[in-house]
């Protein structure tokens, strides 16, 4: 490689392009931020009232494995537990419960709904398993969440899911609409 030589105007229109130049003594750099850090967002707690607010008429009838769960709150139409059952509204998102305790399967399906309702979630599916391994054939997650879920005040309806989608081990459940999504035209649900 040949070293290229630049001429002597070159060198003069150089200096003069970047004008008085200082020397300096070490070659350490500091930075000095010229804005602010960056703010850290303060944690936000899931929800600060109690999701499961409705009081349940009656006394619940225990669930067995096989059996079918239905529920509509009052004064919606019979209709949507047959659009609901049919796979109708479509499925947003999914949760599989089976095999936690009762206490965790409760934390993780509050959260669960919660962040349904957040995002905009209308029908989402929830697999609780059928309770093969239940004492006496009472499969516990399965009478939990479905009083759990009618005491949730976000619940329109819930069922049992068609075979092929999990069978009696599996809920549809029908959310209502959050308030952020709801144009002036519609009403909430």
């Amino acid at each position: 490689m040949t070293k290229k030589t630049t001429s002597a105007d070159d060198v003069l229109l150089f200096r003069n392009s970047i004008g008085k130049v200082q020397t300096i003594d070490t070659n350490t750099v500091i930075l000095k931020p010229d804005k602010k850090p960056r703010p850290i967002p303060s944690f936000k707690p899931l929800e600060q009232v109690n999701p499961l607010q409705k009081d349940v008429e009656g006394s619940l009838e225990t669930v067995f494995q096989e059996d079918k769960i239905a529920f509509l709150v009052p004064g919606m139409q019979k209709s949507v537990i047959k659009k609901l059952r049919k796979g109708y509204y479509g499925l947003d998102a999914d949760i599989d419960l089976h095999g936690l305790s009762s206490r965790d399967a409760q934390q993780q399906l509050l959260r669960f709904l919660h962040y349904c309702v957040e995002d905009g979630y209308r029908c989402v599916q929830i697999i609780h398993g059928k309770g093969y391994n239940s004492t006496d054939n009472q499969p516990v997650l399965k009478n939990d969440i479905n009083l759990w879920l009618r005491q949730h005040k976000d619940v329109l309806a819930f069922c049992s899911a068609p075979p092929k989608a999990g069978g009696t081990g599996a809920l549809f459940v029908l959310l209502r609409l959050s308030e952020k999504f709801v144009t002036s035209e519609e009403e909430p649900q």
